[in-house]
């Protein structure tokens, strides 16, 4: 598996999974039960997850209205995207380990 197979898996995954801690963290704030913490939602954005987070937020309509959520996100996003551009259109970057 290449790099940027490897990459791409990762992706896929972190965001699947971001994208259903959201809509679970809804499901429990409807049901008063427990929740999920605001540090945890944005750090699963944080670790790449930022297109889950931005699809959770909208679809479930959840933290819709919080300002460290509505501001975080979308940078995490452009930040995320912009590094992703980078390394597979302007880095050299060669990890022998893995080839």
């Amino acid at each position: 598996m290449s790099v940027e197979q490897i990459i791409f898996l990762y992706l896929a995954v972190i965001n699947i999974i971001t994208f259903a801690v959201y809509g679970i963290d809804k499901a429990l704030a409807k049901a008063r039960k427990f929740r999920i913490s605001e540090a945890t939602l944005l750090l699963f954005a944080f670790i790449f997850g930022s297109v889950g987070a931005l699809l959770g937020m909208f679809i479930f309509h959840h933290k819709t209205k919080k300002k460290k959520f509505l501001i975080f996100v979308p940078l995490m996003l452009l930040a995320q995207t912009a590094l992703l551009v980078w390394y597979f259109f302007f880095s050299n970057i060669h990890i022998s380990i893995l080839y």
